[in-house]
């Protein structure tokens, strides 16, 4: 591929992290060629590193602002980051003529070592850490097999660890690279690493894909392109998943898988989802020949990630939650399940992209909860559904088709348009000795930048508001 390269014209689309990371790349490779660069954003709102570059290297052609697509019809080679939309008329053209590729097709199709690929709408970061520390765990002592073959070391890479194309110039036969993939990154690619994890899916990313549908078949081309030398770990509950296509070995994930390793108490990690992320990590250990003493000791010394389902600690006798990471109404009643009636208080509600509420409001009405704080955009779509479920549910009680004692209890909704206002009210409105959970079921981008700085204002206005 990058042998082919040598006399075409290459853009770069998108400057975000793996923009970024692909224009070094190229670089390196070409120090004397001309790279085009495109981004909606003009050069006075780069970051400061970019603004760098543009200063420093001559052989750049810059297309910034609003009129960037219109420099595709101008390269042969487009490399597209994951956040630049596809369903742009330029971006759909541009596919349909096979100009584009992305970086993570760049790294499957040189990559000179194997790769462990991790996908799934939720989990994905906690699975590909943990995979990551059960084999670095067998590489303290042996070096890990595949397929008779032996590794001596291991790379984290994607959303979670270091972009995939600053790692390809090192790369060695002896390398395995842990790889977390999101959809995007999996959009159109034609390589599919030689394990695969499937976590999940759920509804998902419906303002980027046009339907589910698109959004599962991106998703399933990590298992696409597999042979029969390679492996498959999914989870079999799952009925899109266990309906997949695939020639690789199936190897379904269960909570049984576990008990064999390590007990359940021993597990620094909250809630059945994540045991059966623990499942997956522990499927892969047993492929590459992990012993099981390394695996356990690598599940018990693991150290839970930021904002997904983090314990922030005990304040004013309120425990606080911090699932900050929470997108969909999945993920926060996985959350509901994990801690139990104690949730007194949860913060909910985000960014728009019109999935439903509707299990999510059963889901409260069956808990302890008595304080709803709402974030817009989505938080007045999820007090309507609560409200409704707690109609559908007092004419149940009145047709005498449910038992009086499993009545409505009185839930109180308060609307917030920032996080300090939202932990103030929890403060005031949780019981000691409950809890205060924010998973918001919602992206964060209607008052967040993103889910970290979402999560860091939480945990910042709790211990404040402790102090006074």
């Amino acid at each position: 591929m990058l042998e082919h390269w040598k006399n075409k014209k290459i853009l770069i689309l998108g400057l975000g992290k793996e923009g970024l990371d692909a224009f070094f790349f190229l670089r390196k490779i070409f120090p004397k060629k001309v790279i085009g660069v495109g981004d909606k954003e003009k050069i006075k709102n780069q970051k400061l590193n970019i603004k760098n570059i543009i200063k420093k290297d001559r052989k750049v052609k810059w297309h910034l602002g609003e009129n960037y697509l219109k420099a595709i019809k101008d390269y042969d080679v487009i490399i597209k980051s994951p956040g630049v939309p596809i369903h742009l008329p330029e971006v759909e053209m541009a596919y349909k003529r096979g100009k584009i590729v992305s970086p993570t097709q760049i790294f499957f199709e040189n990559c000179p070592g194997k790769i462990v690929g991790v996908t799934g709408t939720k989990g994905k970061s906690t699975t590909t850490v943990l995979i990551y520390k059960i084999l670095k765990e067998e590489l303290k002592v042996h070096p890990v097999k595949f397929a008779s073959q032996t590794f001596n070391r291991v790379n984290l890479v994607g959303n979670i660890g270091k972009p995939a194309l600053s790692l390809l110039l090192r790369a060695k036969p002896g390398d395995v690279y842990v790889y977390e993939l999101s959809c995007h990154q999996l959009y159109q690619l034609k390589k599919s690493p030689q394990v695969a994890v499937f976590l999940n899916i759920y509804p998902e990313h419906l303002d980027y894909y046009k339907d589910f549908n698109e959004y599962f078949g991106s998703k399933s081309n990590i298992t696409k392109h597999q042979s029969r030398q390679n492996y498959l770990i999914f989870n079999p509950k799952d009925k899109n998943l266990r309906k997949i296509r695939t020639r690789a070995k199936r190897t379904p994930i269960a909570l049984k898988t576990i008990k064999k390793f390590i007990k359940n108490k021993d597990i620094p990690l909250k809630g059945d989802f994540n045991l059966m992320n623990v499942s997956a990590a522990i499927e892969v250990g047993k492929i590459f020949g992990v012993s099981e003493k390394k695996i356990a000791e690598a599940v018990k010394n693991f150290k839970p990630l930021p904002h997904r389902l983090e314990y922030v600690g005990d304040f004013k006798g309120i425990k606080f939650y911090d699932d900050a990471l929470s997108t969909i109404q999945e993920t926060a009643i996985a959350a509901l399940d994990a801690l139990g009636k104690n949730v007194q208080t949860i913060i909910l509600g985000g960014y728009e992209r019109n999935l439903d509420f509707t299990k999510l409001a059963q889901r409260i009405l069956k808990s302890g909860i008595k304080n709803v704080i709402l974030f817009p955009t989505t938080g007045k779509r999820i007090w309507e559904s609560i409200r409704q479920a707690q109609d559908k549910s007092l004419r149940q009680i009145q047709r005498k088709k449910i038992p009086k004692h499993l009545a409505v209890s009185r839930i109180e909704p308060f609307f917030v348009h920032n996080m300090k206002d939202a932990v103030k009210i929890s403060y005031k409105h949780t019981q000691k000795g409950k809890v205060c959970l924010l998973s918001t079921a919602s992206p964060s981008f209607t008052l967040f930048k993103n889910y970290e700085e979402k999560g860091e204002l939480f945990q910042k206005y709790i211990k404040k508001f402790a102090k006074k």
